[in-house]
């Protein structure tokens, strides 16, 4: 159950099954707020199930009909004309005098805080979002296998495995793993049509509150 204005981390969205998409949080129940592992705001709306299947949503987001406030043209030279809130969620922005991986990036929103890896870390982690609120978030390294590099590694205390470079040509990246649900995937010895579609595991899956999403 979310409280009405809790702001918490609810989604991780890979598209394809392969490349990470976006991070969702959200507020006033069922407004979710998009955001790149950069830390800037993509999108905002709400979600909207199928008339015939009440687990498929639709990608796009439902527009939010609520207040949606933006900085002020005066406001400092990061900040300015930026969203400043989206209904009961408040959004801070690093200032200038920041490190360079944090300027100009998401602060907080609401009561979650954001940080950012610097640049003493792998080249593959710089400048990415390193946690939000109390979810530590992890990516894989420039020195992994070559399929697996940047992708998410551990989101909180889930962990998230792929398919690497000597799999099969059409599962190489894909999501292999989430917790402790396995994903199998048709590969390009099985029937046309089939080829490259998710063949075991689940498109939606919750885990400790936060939905994984294979689009």
């Amino acid at each position: 159950m979310f409280c009405a204005n809790a702001q918490e981390l609810a989604q991780v969205t890979f598209s394809g099954g392969t490349t990470f998409s976006y991070f969702s949080m959200i507020t006033d129940r069922t407004v979710l707020i998009r955001i790149s592992d950069q830390g800037s705001i993509l999108e905002w709306g709400t979600e909207e199930s199928s008339f015939r299947n009440s687990n498929y949503y639709s990608p796009k987001l439902q527009p939010y009909p609520g207040r949606v406030e933006y900085y002020a043209k005066d406001a400092d030279s990061l900040s300015r004309s930026k969203v400043k809130s989206i209904g009961s969620a408040v959004i801070t922005y690093y200032d200038y005098y920041e490190a360079e991986e944090r300027k100009g990036k998401i602060r907080s929103i609401g009561h979650q805080f954001f940080d950012y890896y610097n640049n003493f870390y792998d080249k593959m982690l710089r400048g990415r979002i390193k946690s939000i609120g109390n979810s530590m978030i992890d990516y894989y390294p420039s020195f992994e296998n070559e399929a697996l590099r940047g992708k998410p590694k551990t989101i909180g205390s889930t962990a998230i495995t792929y398919y690497s470079s000597f799999d099969d040509r059409l599962i190489r990246g894909k999501v292999k793993s989430i917790g402790t649900q396995q994903y199998q995937w048709y590969t390009s010895v099985d029937r046309v049509g089939y080829r490259g579609a998710l063949k075991n595991g689940a498109f939606r899956l919750n885990i400790g509150g936060v939905t994984y999403i294979l689009q």
